[in-house]
């Protein structure tokens, strides 16, 4: 499962590394990220990429309410073929959610212990992700999305038994390629990331409440 990541790198970063038009887009850094918040994500659309906001948790277009986007913040790799939740939109709809660390919970003798989770070089990074839009009955566009999850890599099977997809950076034009799609190709991405290039710390309690988005939510316990 992802329930909870950061993403306190500034835009100026965002736009190189992901090489994206941000328009009047302004963001803060963000310490505490939760499901049914906003959240930034890149769709390319006639080769352009394009940064906005989503709402995480997908409300797929035929959903008769905006509830079930409270059961779809994740979509496992394995079963994304399988449900119709998720089969449309690998074929046209993938966007990725930039990133610089995610939180999981770590079960311990005395109780669970929040661990954030990172690459070591600290760099941005991207989680593969679907969107859709759904209409409310005031026509109004509900813009939504869902993170990709796979089975743990060697830092995170300790911690839990889930973590989220992140793509390789040379794999993000090809996730985003909404003109081609290679079944094969596409499910090859939807693996752990090399193990080797990430670490996990302790982090504070404090993550575990949504309205805590401060710097202290990734200090690292010693």
């Amino acid at each position: 499962m992802c329930g909870r990541y950061t993403l306190i790198t500034n835009i100026e970063m965002i736009f190189e590394r992901f090489n994206v038009d941000v328009g009047n887009l302004e963001l803060q850094p963000r310490y505490n990220i939760a499901p049914g918040q906003l959240i930034p994500a890149i769709i390319e659309d006639g080769g352009q990429r394009r940064l906005g906001q989503l709402k995480w948790g997908l409300v797929p277009v035929w959903a008769e309410n905006e509830k079930i986007g409270y059961k779809l913040v994740n979509a496992r790799a394995e079963t994304l073929e399988e449900k119709p939740a998720f089969r449309r939109l690998l074929e046209r709809k993938r966007c990725l959610v930039p990133a610089d660390g995610f939180y999981e919970w770590q079960q311990r003798p005395e109780g669970k212990q929040p661990m954030r989770i990172m690459l070591k070089s600290q760099e941005l990074f991207a989680f593969a992700g679907l969107f859709d839009s759904w209409t409310r009955s005031d026509g109004e566009k509900v813009h939504s999305c869902t993170i990709i999850t796979t089975t743990p890599n060697d830092v995170v099977k300790g911690i839990h038994d889930r973590m989220p997809v992140i793509l390789r950076p040379e794999d993000e034009a090809i996730w985003l390629d909404r003109d081609h799609y290679d079944t094969k190709l596409i499910r090859s991405l939807l693996v752990p990331y090399d193990a080797e290039l990430m670490r996990a710390y302790p982090v504070s309690s404090i993550v575990g409440n949504a309205k805590n988005d401060v710097p202290q939510c990734i200090e690292e316990l010693v």
